[in-house]
């Protein structure tokens, strides 16, 4: 998901300084404009800071149903930064 929304960045000729500042530019960019739902950044944050406790918190565990989850919804998201980016061709 971090990759596929990095790619807008790069398409508006924008490089992120760190991880947050993405949906920042996506809500600013995209989502004021009604061109991108806020859901979608939502569940950007949302995995951003899960990735986040999986890599420094000892105690983070996943459930089978919660890994299930953010794989379809990654596909998803994913889908849906190659529409943003076949709009802006």
């Amino acid at each position: 998901m971090f990759h596929a929304a990095r790619s807008i960045l790069w398409n508006d000729g924008f490089r992120e300084k760190s991880h947050a500042c993405i949906g920042r530019y996506l809500e600013t960019v995209y989502v004021k404009k009604k061109l991108l739902e806020q859901r979608w950044v939502d569940l950007l944050d949302y995995y951003r800071n899960i990735r986040h406790d999986d890599s420094y918190s000892t105690s983070f565990e996943a459930t089978a149903v919660e890994c299930e989850n953010a794989l379809k919804i990654s596909a998803e998201f994913v889908s849906c930064m190659e529409a943003l980016l076949n709009k802006s061709r």
